[in-house]
């Protein structure tokens, strides 16, 4: 399978350049990931595939899944080869094959969040690393209210709850994982605009609403180039407003991130298999 032509990638890269969150996103993953070279390594829920492809700059074997074909289809134009569908629940992926395994933004699109970590257990090796990002449960935050005053709800966005906390989490991957590391990043501004650019995808109707919310690809990119071209041109202005959030240090964001190790009843049962 070859990678998708030069241009499309460039157009879905320059994209991200001009997000704030998946810029943060990519942040906040990369803090937490020990060297990959050598290692084979699995990304999940890498939205259309640019994720993908940056983590899999850093070296080693890289593989990657997510829960709709069409958005496997966007990750595999990004990346070429080593991407997989996979159903929320199970993996075709053989025992104890990952040294690392990445999550990001997959859990709360999945009923059986707890089942499949238990898959997890399965398909990583006894010191593997579990690096996990999900949407940080703030039911009574600002931000939270809006999304439900403008139709950004669960459903919209293919989230079958909306978040998780860290004790939440941490309860979710306990006995077979143990939280090492953790933070939130994202605040109020950030998470404003992302309000802002969410409503606007919804108006013109990118790639239409999943398991996975809506997830922009090249296709999407060439239909609406001017409109994507006029938010090239007020990005300065996002990112200066963005800086504010630095402000509210004191604050909790709206994304979690955590590191796991193997729990030691999870690395004993690993040795039995």
């Amino acid at each position: 399978m070859t990678a998708a032509p030069g241009a499309e990638r460039e157009m879905l890269l320059k994209l991200y350049e001009k997000s704030i969150l998946k810029k943060a996103k990519h942040r906040a993953i990369t803090q937490y990931l020990p060297d990959t070279a050598g290692k084979v390594c699995l990304d999940i829920g890498a939205d259309n595939g640019v994720l993908s492809y940056l983590l899999r700059q850093r070296g080693g074997e890289w593989y990657s899944a997510d829960l709709e074909l069409s958005v496997v289809e966007s990750i595999r134009d990004m990346v070429g080869e080593n991407v997989y569908l996979i159903d929320g629940a199970t993996t075709e992926f053989p025992d104890d094959q990952f040294d690392l395994v990445v999550i990001i933004d997959f859990l709360e699109h999945i009923h059986s969040d707890k089942r499949f970590v238990t898959e997890l257990n399965r398909i990583m090796k006894g010191n593997a690393c579990l690096v996990m990002n999900v949407p940080h449960d703030k039911p009574r935050s600002p931000i939270r209210r809006l999304r439900l005053a403008v139709g950004l709800t669960d459903d919209k966005h293919g989230h079958v709850r909306p978040g998780y906390t860290l004790d939440s989490l941490t309860r979710l991957l306990s006995p077979e994982f143990v939280v090492t590391e953790h933070q939130t990043y994202s605040r109020f501004f950030v998470e404003l605009f992302d309000v802002m650019v969410s409503v606007l995808f919804d108006r013109l109707s990118y790639g239409g609403s999943s398991r996975k919310g809506v997830v922009v690809t090249a296709d999407d990119l060439k239909r609406h180039e001017k409109k994507f071209k006029m938010f090239s041109i007020i990005y300065p202005c996002v990112w200066c407003l963005a800086q504010i959030d630095r402000l509210l240090f004191f604050t909790s964001g709206y994304s979690l991130i955590v590191k796991a190790k193997r729990g030691t009843s999870a690395t004993e049962g690993s040795l039995q298999r």
